[in-house]
């Protein structure tokens, strides 16, 4: 029986040949004024089956985020012990998601990996920056004018027509209609929420089914987003790339080593070098899966095994922490957005870059289960922010580069803000005792 090759393996083989093939057929036709048949083939063909790709990716974005969301908050929102440990958990949750995604807006601010010379802006556009911009700025405009941007973003939120904000793909809107719509499943006599549950929850699983078989294309997808990158800017793509790579790691560093070790000592009174060497296995596990929820149970058995939290506060709290807790995913969102903005040469202003921040935490939370789940959650920011779609293209070839990587580092930061959660909570509620496994096994 043949072995499977996974879908990561088959990514990095699409890269490989997209960097190749891109590469050199910039170099081959970098000093010819007028673009050979092949080299124009090549272009065209693989911009064509990166539009599909991306559509097909869009046209899930709403039943996904949609069905998701209501899922995940009427099946909190009934749990018997929801109240207090329920509040503690979401608002832990919230906190992380927030500082995440303020480091990261930092960090992309501060270094402005997307700062590049206009000749490489053009080749990137194509050479239509006028335009292209334009629809961008003329978006970002409207949505950035000081408080009335703000009150718009509200606005926003609440829209008179749940449908035509569908149509229209207005996101923020329909993510609080799910989000209320979910919670007062919960609220529903038991008979009626479990018939909404079971409705909800096949329909997300359908979705979900959709989503990997779209997924499952990936590596054509990456093959055809990358390569016509490739072939437009060449080496200068590269140094790009990696200073938005570095900028990532940064601020995932900042986030793990700095911020929720001050969360731990400041909320929990907690070592955090304790805290490390016991989730070790969860956090290795994650980074070479790059999956949060298959690394689900390591992390239970980490926390309640080896850091000593309760099986009670363990099984509540980092099981809702693998779908909806995603410091590491939101803050990358955060950094892919405004750096793609630098990037195509537009301003963000206070307002609009707020926008970007709530739209990261609430998408982390919405598409967090699926494989690549960033990459539809960025789209969808993407567009929230006026991004027409051939910059969207343009912006995904590029991450999806060093995306694997990245993906990979995220996922650890991601397990390690649950495990955080898990810890924090359970000393909230008067546990004692943690971390005395591993201090034993010193003694010894």
């Amino acid at each position: 029986m043949k072995k499977k090759v996974p879908l990561h393996v088959k990514i990095l083989i699409a890269l490989i040949l997209a960097f190749s093939l891109g590469l050199l057929s910039n170099l081959a036709t970098e000093k010819l004024t007028e673009k050979p048949d092949w080299f124009v083939l090549l272009r065209d063909g693989s911009g064509f089956v990166g539009t599909l790709f991306l559509n097909a990716l869009k046209m899930v974005v709403i039943p996904l985020v949609m069905t998701s969301i209501i899922c995940g908050v009427a099946k909190i929102g009934g749990e018997s012990n929801f109240g207090r440990l329920g509040l503690k958990t979401l608002l832990f949750y919230c906190l992380t998601g927030l500082l995440a995604v303020a480091t990261g807006l930092f960090c992309v601010n501060a270094v402005q990996p997307g700062q590049v010379e206009e000749g490489v802006r053009k080749q990137m556009l194509a050479g239509d920056t006028s335009v292209k911009s334009e629809k961008i700025a003329g978006a970002i405009k409207q949505a950035d004018q000081g408080w009335q941007g703000l009150v718009e973003i509200f606005h926003r939120m609440v829209p008179p027509n749940v449908f035509k904000a569908a149509v229209e793909g207005q996101l923020l809107g329909l993510i609080f209609f799910s989000l209320l719509f979910g919670f007062f499943i919960s609220r529903l006599p038991q008979k009626q929420r479990e018939t909404q549950q079971s409705f909800w929850e096949s329909l997300n699983s359908v979705i979900l089914s959709i989503t990997n078989f779209i997924i499952s294309f990936a590596p054509y997808g990456v093959f055809a987003l990358v390569t016509p990158t490739l072939m437009k800017v060449g080496l200068d793509a590269l140094s790009i790339m990696g200073s938005f790579a570095l900028t990532v790691i940064l601020g995932l560093l900042v986030h793990s080593l700095i911020v929720l070790p001050l969360i731990l000592r400041l909320l929990g009174r907690i070592n955090f070098a304790d805290h490390y060497r016991a989730m070790a296995p969860a956090l290795l596990t994650a980074f070479s899966t790059a999956s949060s929820s298959a690394t689900l149970p390591l992390t239970m058995d980490c926390v309640t095994n080896r850091a000593g939290v309760s099986k009670k506060i363990g099984s509540f709290t980092l099981p809702l922490g693998a779908t909806m807790n995603m410091d590491g995913t939101a803050l990358f969102e955060c950094v892919v957005v405004v750096f793609l903005a630098q990037l195509f040469g537009i301003e963000m202003g206070w307002v609009t870059q707020a926008t970007v921040v709530l739209m990261a935490l609430l998408t982390s939370i919405g598409v967090a289960g699926i494989p690549s789940a960033s990459l539809v959650a960025i789209i969808v920011i993407l567009q929230a922010v006026g991004f027409p779609e051939d910059s969207i293209a343009i912006g995904v070839g590029i991450i999806y580069v060093v995306d694997r990587i990245l993906d990979m580092m995220r996922t650890a930061v991601n397990v390690l803000g649950d495990s955080c959660a898990a810890v924090v909570i359970g000393k909230s509620e008067g546990e004692e005792g943690y971390y005395s496994s591993l201090r034993s096994q010193d003694s010894h």
